[in-house]
């Protein structure tokens, strides 16, 4: 599939640089606002939809300290150990994520190319899946915090969904303005928003002590036992209390694994714990609770404050997951699984700040559809599930062949902690795939058809790029060149780059230019893009020059899957080569190609991916654009490729 390029190493967080104490407590404030919005708002949904009659599971006291356990114990596994303590650590030149982890998997076995393969696409499954997160996650989170209207009094409930779809529409079209603006206040927003978790828990924990008894991991563990297969249905509402896990590895690289676990032991997993035990207590001291324990935490006269706050609370963590999808798009497309898509930077100081329209436009219309279909947070709960454990459990895989083959650990050591943690993965997972029908299916089609897409693009243009490599070997390059130079071609001034995938190949651009042209510029540049499996690429090892021949050159110029593309500017790195670039003098030849399908015992992907991929090319980007080419120097020719 797409990724081709040298090996990356991985480094268990080696070397990384301990911030300042200023700058830690900076650092610590920004990722409350950024990281944690999405599980921080879990409390909003998970125990409701635990104790849903439609699961079956009878509220009593055993069950409520027996369902308390397995959250509190859940996150104590599978978030504090698993993620903030072990994953943290499996970083890419200081990137988490699952594109990163992807990269740095897949690079650690490339001597190993069926296994590689392997794994590209059990990356890019959980990177499809992670589309349906970002789907679920702003439709359940902001409409579990307007339902707090109904709360409070039952003749708003029929304003709930329009409200809900009023705040979601109003954030989806804010994107395009960036969130530098309000991002500076989302960390203190959050600071109250945990403070007012544990406090509320607190007061109803000493209403009802007894619900401490759920710290005992037996408490969970009794209850699995004695309820076997209502347990087991119960664990798939039990994963709810997980989602956003993910996010804490996928923001390390904006923030650094030592804030991330600063914030999660010093203020986030204690006030979890406690409104999570707050409201069993609650549960144990009034059963009628249950239609919504998290806002019956509160006295009646703070309940429409406590609705503003949480609706805030839910619009930044539906931001967290909106940017991740846009930063892993970005990734996405430059390891060359999906095609080039109209990327704006909306923050001239932080690269990581981006906007992605065609991504944002079509999440709008996901959510809305979520919203609208499922009509509350109980129905989506069904649906949130999957999304969210089948990317835990991919994460998981990948980290076993990192920790083994980039860092080298004992094998007895790497299967152990790899099968314990796969099981409890495993088992979340399992638990989700019984509520398919229940609503699962939604993120889970929204996963096959995002990997579909990315599949298919990964080996279209893989194919591509062989037919150029064939084309190459019959006519190479540099022999090419000295046989045109010899026949003394008409020269006119200024420079022509033509760019190609290619760096041994003819580009088809410049067979065109002289067919209908019968010209070639003064100075000719060849240059190549190629992706590299890292995060980022050193300025001083961005471009490397060749010369072929007479006033012909190849220049080779190298982007990280987080680098924002931009050809003029790095070409102006040239000038330590000898080469300068007059934009007025400077011509850019691009190619656009046509696909063509081969007969039917030459087809090298099913038909039906071969024109996905056709349509996927016709409707690309625009390539200039996207390497941020000056428009009125672009010259393009069409071509024909038969995959």
């Amino acid at each position: 599939m797409g990724i081709d390029a040298p090996a990356a190493t991985g480094a268990e967080n080696a070397g990384e640089p301990q911030p300042h104490r200023p700058a830690l407590y900076g650092l610590a404030l920004a990722a409350l606002g950024v990281v944690y919005g999405d599980i921080g708002t879990s409390p909003l949904y998970t125990l409701q939809t635990v104790f849903d009659p439609a699961n079956g599971l009878k509220l009593d006291p055993g069950n409520v300290i027996g369902i308390v356990s397995l959250i509190f114990w859940s996150l104590t596994v599978v978030v504090s150990l698993k993620y903030v303590t072990l994953i943290l650590r499996a970083n890419n030149h200081g990137e988490g994520g699952i594109m990163a982890l992807l990269a740095l998997a897949a690079s650690s076995v490339a001597s190993r190319p069926r296994l590689r393969h392997v794994l590209l696409g059990v990356g890019v499954m959980g990177a499809a899946l992670f589309y349906g997160d970002g789907v679920i996650t702003p439709a359940i989170s902001v409409l579990s915090a307007v339902e707090g209207l109904q709360v409070a009094t039952p003749l708003l409930k029929p304003y709930v969904i329009p409200i809900t779809l009023a705040a979601l529409i109003a954030l989806f079209m804010m994107q395009k303005h960036g969130t530098a603006g309000i991002g500076a206040v989302f960390g203190p927003i959050m600071v109250v928003w945990f403070i007012v978790l544990a406090g509320a828990g607190l007061i109803k924990i000493m209403n009802a002590p007894h619900i401490l008894v759920a710290l005992n991991p037996l408490a969970g563990l009794a209850f699995c036992l004695h309820h076997r297969w209502l347990a087991f249905v119960a664990l798939g509402a039990v994963v709810l209390s997980l989602t956003g896990a993910e996010a804490l590895y996928a923001d390390m690289g904006h923030f650094g694994a030592h804030p991330i676990r600063l914030t999660w032991f010093g203020l986030v997993f204690p006030a979890l714990a406690l409104n999570y035990l707050g409201q069993g207590a609650l549960l144990l001291a009034d059963p009628s609770a249950v239609q919504n324990p998290f806002y019956r935490l509160f006295p009646l006269w703070s309940l429409y404050p406590m609705v503003v706050l949480s609706t805030i609370a839910t619009v930044i963590a539906s931001q967290a997951v909106i940017s991740g999808t846009y930063s892993m798009t970005k990734q996405a497309m430059q390891l060359g699984f999906l095609p080039r898509m109209n990327v704006v930077y909306t923050s001239a100081k932080e690269i990581g700040q981006i906007y992605v329209p065609g991504i944002n436009w079509t999440l709008l219309v996901a959510v809305v559809a979520a919203v609208i279909g499922f009509g509350s947070s109980t129905a989506l709960g069904s649906a949130y599930g999957i999304a969210v454990t089948g990317t835990m459990l991919i994460t998981t895989v990948l980290t076993f062949f990192v920790v083994r083959y980039a860092w080298h650990y004992n094998w007895l050591l790497c299967v152990g902690a790899t099968a314990f943690f796969f099981v409890i993965d495993a088992t979340f997972f399992s638990a989700n795939l019984l509520k398919i029908t229940q609503g699962g299916w939604f993120p889970l089609v929204i996963g096959l058809l995002m990997f579909a897409v990315m599949t298919t693009w990964g080996r279209g243009w893989e194919i591509m790029l062989g037919e150029a490599k064939v084309r190459a070997g019959t006519t190479p390059l540099k022999p090419f060149l000295e046989s045109l130079l010899a026949r003394s071609p008409v020269r006119v001034n200024g420079t022509a780059i033509f760019l190609s995938p290619d760096a041994n190949g003819v580009p088809h651009a410049l067979l065109n230019n002289l067919m209908h042209n019968q010209v070639l510029h003064r100075r000719v540049v060849f240059l190549t893009v190629a992706n590299k499996e890292v995060p980022w690429v050193e300025e001083r090892e961005r471009v490397a020059v060749q010369t072929l021949c007479l006033d012909c050159y190849h220049v080779t110029i190298s982007y990280g899957f987080k680098d924002e593309v931009n050809l003029p500017r790095a070409l102006e790195a040239c000038k330590a080569y000898g080469l300068v670039f007059e934009q007025s003098e400077t011509s850019y030849f691009l190619s656009r190609a046509t696909v063509i399908p081969k007969r039917d015992r030459d087809r090298c992907m099913a038909l039906w991916r071969e024109r996905l991929f056709g349509v996927m090319l016709h409707n690309v980007g625009n390539v200039s654009a996207y390497l941020k080419l000056p428009t009125n120097r672009v010259v393009e020719f069409g071509s024909k490729v038969e995959i």
